[in-house]
């Protein structure tokens, strides 16, 4: 995917990286919060079932999954840390929304750039549009949302 329709990289790239990381602290926050009130209604679903419903706190590493597959892949191809800071995720060659499936691509690549110690993050730095590993590998590009064409 080498041809791509951005005009020029410099104004939609520009300031992205510290932008993308304000916003990766205000999911982790919004993750967080979720986990804790998912957490909360399992304890007191598991009271009510006899510790049956306990069994439910197996759904909580999905959360981050979800929560960024179905935000990411949705309507507004952004999650709600990424519209506070301006940033928008796109499809690489289009522009386009992304797909729910490059979404879902895009989150486990996430998470396993986490889990190899964010080493993959280290991309940003050596390339001009700031993108890491699973950026790359799904094909999508994270943009500054008022520099998009369309």
């Amino acid at each position: 995917m080498s041809q791509t329709i951005i005009p020029s990289d410099q104004p939609v790239s520009a300031g992205v990286l510290p932008r993308r990381f304000f916003a990766l602290v205000i999911d982790f926050f919004i993750i967080g919060v979720i986990g804790w009130v998912a957490a909360f209604f399992i304890v007191i679903f598991g009271f009510f079932t006899l510790g049956v419903g306990w069994l439910a706190f197996h759904i909580i590493p999905a959360i981050p999954f979800a929560y960024y597959t179905l935000l990411v892949g949705g309507s507004g191809g952004a999650t709600p840390g990424q519209r506070a800071m301006g940033i928008a995720v796109r499809q690489e060659a289009s522009l386009a929304q992304p797909t729910l499936p490059q979404a879902f691509v895009w989150s486990v690549l996430l998470w396993l750039s986490f889990a190899f110690a964010c080493v993959p993050f280290l991309l940003t730095l050596l390339n001009p549009r700031h993108r890491a590993a699973h950026d790359i590998l799904s094909g999508l590009v994270i943009l500054r949302a008022r520099q998009i064409p369309y």
